[in-house]
């Protein structure tokens, strides 16, 4: 942020945020919170309110009661306004105790409940592996619980990246049993044993590497009012939705929202938003596989695939 033509610090800006977080989060802050949440002296501290108070002079007042400064009527973020989704997000991370609420700058906290099914925390060992072998491009043996039905618990992958979809994390991978590209859940990997250099090229994965645009839009079998009401809540423009995504990753999207079923077979409450180009989706989600299936079939047969 540019301040009377001067470029704010880094250690400036953070400590001007947590001003506009407290005014936001619990309406009032003081000197002292300040001084001890980023060990600063309260005359360092006075100059940094100071400063908000050119930015945002509508923003707080000063009470002298409560010795503390308030957030105003007027009051609109002016440092996190950007970043709300984020602190949103830290709440849960506290309810889950995947944060300690020292290492926020929560001085109050909202009563919050995160409705899950939960899962067994991420094993370090097996991620630090996994990244590892993404790093240096190695392929791993590891042990895995499927639920395709096969028994065999080992595996042998070359992982290239790491995905996320509906509180669940993924291993795009090389898979040598299967000579293709797939996807493997990071908490049904147990152990992760030797690792070798891998032949493999991730340019290969055509799935992964080729994007594209959903086209979403309301249900058309709900009423004109509810239409508006999901249009609002996904920000859509004209009733409309484009959301680009990796063509590998398409399928959770499609499974989390029930885009993958057709319009009609589950009652409009259950299937609020419709895909309106399911067909081409699914297409080239089939010709983005075949692709690689093809190319990694010539490099095996060039001998570049050991």
């Amino acid at each position: 942020m540019d301040i009377d033509g001067e470029l704010l610090r880094w250690g400036v800006r953070r400590r001007l945020e947590f001003i506009d977080f407290r005014l936001f989060w619990d309406g009032r802050f003081n000197r002292k919170d300040m001084a001890e949440t980023f060990g600063i002296s309260p005359q360092q501290a006075s100059g940094d309110i100071g400063q908000y108070e050119k930015i945002a002079p509508d923003n707080l007042f000063y009470d002298r009661t409560e010795k503390a400064y308030r957030r105003t009527e007027r009051f609109r973020p002016a440092l996190i306004g950007e970043t709300i989704d984020r602190y949103l997000l830290q709440l849960v991370a506290i309810e889950n105790q995947w944060m300690r609420p020292e290492d926020t700058w929560f001085g109050t906290f909202p009563t919050v409940e995160f409705v899950t099914l939960g899962s067994r925390p991420t094993d370090s060992t097996v991620l630090l592996r996994v990244l590892q072998a993404v790093r240096n491009g190695q392929e791993i043996d590891i042990e895995y619980a499927s639920l395709t039905g096969s028994t065999q618990p080992s595996r042998t992958i070359a992982p290239h990246a790491l995905a996320h979809s509906s509180g669940r994390w993924y291993v795009r991978s090389w898979s040598r049993d299967h000579n293709d590209f797939r996807d493997y859940s990071l908490n049904r990997i147990s152990g992760v044993a030797s690792s070798r250099p891998s032949s493999i090229d991730p340019a290969l994965d055509f799935e992964w590497v080729h994007e594209i645009n959903l086209i979403i839009m309301p249900n058309p079998k709900l009423s004109s009012e509810r239409r508006i009401a999901i249009s609002n809540e996904l920000g859509m423009t004209d009733q409309r939705l484009v959301r680009s995504c990796r063509l590998s990753l398409s399928f959770y999207l499609m499974s989390h929202y029930n885009l993958d079923i057709e319009p009609g077979v589950l009652a409009p409450e259950k299937q609020q938003i419709v895909l309106q180009n399911r067909a081409e989706v699914d297409q080239a989600r089939a010709a983005a596989r075949q692709m690689s299936t093809e190319a990694l079939s010539r490099a095996h047969a060039e001998g570049v695939l050991k």
